[in-house]
Parts: C-alpha cells; structure tokens; sequence
C-alpha cells in the first residue's frame, strides 16, 4: 500500500479505516514514521530482555524509558519529531547496551537501522509499521496489545512520578512487546494475550490510585468553580497530579491563580490541593474546544501529558507550555532537574505579563465520586437500590471528540429516566456534567469519579455492589455501560474491564478501526461488545 502513512489507533482514523497521508490529530507522516520506529525499537528491546532472560529489577532506567516511549505515542501527546528522534536513539543505545553486556543473545531478525540521519531512520519504519503485518487479524490483535500497552504505560508514568512502581507492570510488557515479534503464536495465544493486557492494566489504574491518593488524599465531593476572577493566571491540562502540586507550590504568592482544563479537572476533587487560595477551579470544557478556549483565557498554558490540539495560531503557540511525554515544536518544554523538580518560572512570570482569562462561563460543577466517597456513601446508595428510586447505573465514561456524533451521549444523558444515575470518568462527562439533571435523594445523577484512569473507581464500585447485593456475577447488577471512547487510555480501560468480567459493554459513537471483522465477531460473541444506535432504541434495549 502507497500510503505516506498508516495510523488507526484513534476513534478520528479517516474515513473509519486509518490515516494515510496526515493524521486527523494533526500529525504528520515524518511524526507518525518516527513514532513507528520507536515502537519497534522498543519490541526489540524487550525481545533481548525476554531472550536473555533478564531480571526486571536490574533494568530501572531501561523500563522507565521504555514507558515514556509509549506515552509519547499516544495521540495527540507528542507532535516533535525532534524529542522523538532524541528518543529513538536514546532506546537505540540502551539497546546496544543490553546487547553489549549481555553477549550472545541471539534476537532474531530486527531492523538494520542504528544510527543515521532521518531519511535512513524514515525508510526503516516504513518496513516496521502496522502494516509491517501481512495477515489483517494477527495485525488487529496485536495492535489491540499495543495500544493497551500505551494506555497503561500512560497510567504507570503517572505513579512512578508520585514514586510508585510495580515491576510486575514492567515485566509484563517486556512479555508482550517482544510476543508481537512472535510470528508462531496463534490467533487464540493473541486474544489471551490481550486479555492479559487487561489484567495488568486493573494493576496499573490500582498503582495509580494508589499514588494518587497516598499523596493527596482520597477524592471528595466537591464544588467546582467554572467561573474565573480577576487577576493573571496559568491553565494546566494534561493528566498528571505531581506537576499540578509543583505548580500550585511555585505560584503560591506570586498573585498568579491557577486554572484546570479537560481532564485535569478532577485535581479539584483531592483533598491536599484544596489548600491553595490561587487554586480558582476549572476553565472550560473537554480537550477539543482548546482551539478557542485557549484564547480567551489569555495566560500561559501548561500540557503535562495529551491532549494536544495543534495551535493554529502563532500567538497562542507561544503561549503553550509542555513537560513529560507531552511536545509541540515551537512550544517550550520543561525537563526536571536532577532532584526530579520542574522549574515553572518562566510559565509565571508569562503569566504576571498577560492579563487575566476572559469569563466564559459562570456557576459551578460538582464532581469527586471516586470509589472511597461513593463507598461511604454506600448505605444511601443500596437503599435506594432497594426501593427502587434508582432503578440503573449507567457508566458513561471514556473520552471526548470532536465529531458531531458524539452529541449522542448529550441526548443520551437528557433522555435517561430521572430514576437512573450516571457513573463517568474521562473527559466523556463534558458532554452532560453541566446539564441541570437533577438529584435523586440527594445523589446526584451524574456522579463524576474523576480522570479516565478513574474508570478503576466505577469498577470498584460495581464489585462493592455485587457484593453487597450477594449476587454471583457482576452482570446481574443493574449497571449498563455506554462508553465512549477516542485514544489509547481507553483501550486499556476497555481490556481492563473485559478482564474484571464486564460484558455487553457498548462502545461508541465508532467501533475502533484496528478491529478486523473476524476479531470484531470475537469480542461480539465472547464479551458481547456492541456499537451504539440511535438514542432512543439504545435507551430501550438497555432498559430492558
């Protein structure tokens, strides 16, 4: 195929098939090459480790840079295909290394490329692509592990930063990346393996929730302001919560109020954040709206991971900011010191010269029904179970987009009867978190757990009722799930659910465009995935 690329990792692939000349996310094919490269470079990496048989415990650095290798191609993470040459050729060393100190480790047939300039490096990914697999289902079921495998190194980053790690995570995809080398393993081996993935991506949301609340407590209901005051400011998206704290700690006094947007909303909800007087609340609404909602706010703008929507204009790139596995070319990016702290500096002293974000909207937004709130909620919950003022539990989590099928989950929320509740996580919510649906007893009837790695929460809850109620399959519970999904996040979500026994999970508003017909047909029968339909046929069958 004579494609200037191949890419259908996200929910936007062209045409519902992939992204051949650009990418609908923006990037381009010198990007999506080098990001292929890195990929493959990676599974070299691991096929080495597997092969010699090396112990996970020895290999810190390499594990580290083999998770930010994968949560750099994320979409809309990293668009720099400077950092990501810098990144192909530091994995390059670091395989040379293992090699060096491990002689005699036969690796089979790997790529020829080791250094060069970018045309050799271009050339050489176009033979290690996706496309690199002749046979469209092994291909399918290995790109399901691959991008289950990013997801989840998004969420292991997250943690190792608060300073948890679990080598196990580690040593798993070492097992996977190098198993996608395997042109032996049959088309059963895959699907096990990529219900393995599931299994290690409950492990990474479990680490992550783990840091994430050991650091700063459990989420709380709390009562987010949307509105803005009158005074500079920072916004900060992404999804990491070590460099919301360093950033409230840096702008503490400095007369610079701090802003969430998209998925960084949730870090309202933690207990040890609430402490900040500059700490204002949330501007605006899900990543795909950045393009004018960046320029109203006016100050500085802080990507601490994706999603990343390319700027259009000069004036607002300018005032763009990355840190992590996050890039633009043009944009400045932050690096931590050898103490692992960034230095935001130059992010608020930006900020003292702009002036202070343009009010787009006013009022508030409660959220915080993480697993330990929503537990201790428990008996109010059950009870109104038990007399029926809630009759079904809706999971609508996952992800935004910009395509105007995705107002289906708006109608979809509206439409609900006012005796169901919606459980949601991810930058989903923003499709329905502002809509005036009422309470039921008190409960609110959209009860926001927090990030998409927070879908962990809802599952929690699930098995919190299932053993409440005494019942021996998690499916006999009334929850339905209608999840909307766009990126690599929520494929490990999805597998991590399939692995924790959920079926007849709906996925929308497209089925993903990696999933060849006959892997498709296995999830259907196997798990029964479906599509969505139309609002009102959906709402029925769900009901019913």
């Amino acid at each position: 195929m004579d494609n200037k690329m191949f890419c259908f990792q996200c929910q936007e692939a062209a045409k519902g098939i992939g992204c051949t000349i650009k990418g609908v996310c923006g990037k381009d094919d010198t990007v999506a090459g080098l990001q292929d490269l890195l990929i493959h470079t990676l599974k070299e990496i691991s096929l080495i480790v597997r092969k010699g048989q090396l112990a996970t415990a020895d290999l810190t650095e390499v594990s580290h840079q083999v998770v930010n290798s994968l949560f750099m191609t994320i979409t809309n993470a990293n668009f720099d295909a400077d950092a990501i040459d810098a990144q192909i050729r530091k994995m390059v060393q670091l395989r040379e290394d293992l090699k060096n100190t491990n002689p005699g480790i036969e690796t089979g047939e790997t790529a020829s490329w080791q250094s060069g300039d970018r045309a050799s490096m271009l050339e050489t990914a176009k033979l290690v692509g996706v496309l690199a697999t002749d046979h469209e289902d092994v291909r399918s079921l290995r790109e399901l592990v691959i991008y289950g495998l990013k997801g989840m190194a998004a969420y292991t980053e997250h943690a190792f930063n608060l300073g948890k790690e679990n080598p196990a995570i580690y040593e798993f995809m070492y097992e996977a990346l190098s198993s996608v080398l395997d042109d032996s393993l049959t088309a059963d081996q895959l699907v096990a393996l990529v219900l393995k993935t599931g299994e290690y991506g409950v492990q990474a949301m479990a680490l992550l929730d783990e840091a994430n609340t050991s650091a700063y407590g459990n989420p709380e209901i709390t009562e987010v302001n949307i509105g803005v005051r009158n005074r500079p400011a920072i916004l900060i998206s992404g999804h990491d919560l070590r460099d919301m704290e360093q950033l409230l700690e840096q702008t503490e006094g400095t007369g610079v109020d701090v802003y969430t947007h998209s998925e960084m909303l949730p870090a309202n909800y933690y207990p040890a954040f609430k402490k900040y007087e500059h700490f204002v609340g949330n501007y605006g609404n899900a990543w795909w709206k950045q393009v004018t909602e960046f320029k109203s706010f006016n100050g500085p703008i802080l990507f601490t991971t994706n999603c990343i929507v390319p700027p259009r204009e000069e004036a607002i790139r300018e005032r763009i900011f990355t840190t992590g596995s996050a890039g633009y070319p043009g944009c400045r990016h932050i690096v931590p010191d050898a103490d692992d702290r960034k230095d935001f500096s130059e992010v608020i002293e930006m900020a003292k010269q702009c002036p202070p974000p343009q009010e787009i909207e006013t009022g508030s937004i409660v959220g915080g029904f993480a697993h330990a709130q929503v537990f201790a909620l428990a008996d109010k919950v059950v009870d109104a179970v038990k007399t029926g003022a809630i009759r079904k539990f809706f999971v609508m989590a996952g992800c935004d987009g910009r395509m105007k099928s995705r107002e289906y989950y708006t109608e979809f929320a509206e439409k609900l009867p006012k005796d169901t509740v919606i459980l949601t996580a991810g930058c989903a919510k923003y499709r329905y978190n502002k809509l005036p649906l009422g309470d039921i007893g008190g409960i609110p009837r959209v009860l926001d757990a927090g990030q998409c790695n927070d879908s962990y929460s809802l599952a929690l809850i699930a098995l919190k009722l299932k053993e409440i109620f005494e019942l021996s399959d998690v499916n006999d519970l009334p929850v339905a799930f209608n999840i909307a999904w766009y990126e690599q996040k929520a494929v490990i979500v999805l597998l991590a659910l399939l692995f924790l026994g959920f079926k007849n999970i709906h996925l929308g508003p497209t089925l993903p465009a990696f999933l060849s017909p006959n892997v498709t047909n296995v999830l259907v029968n196997t798990f029964g995935i479906a599509g969505i339909g139309e609002v009102d046929d959906d709402i029925k069958l769900f009901l019913n």
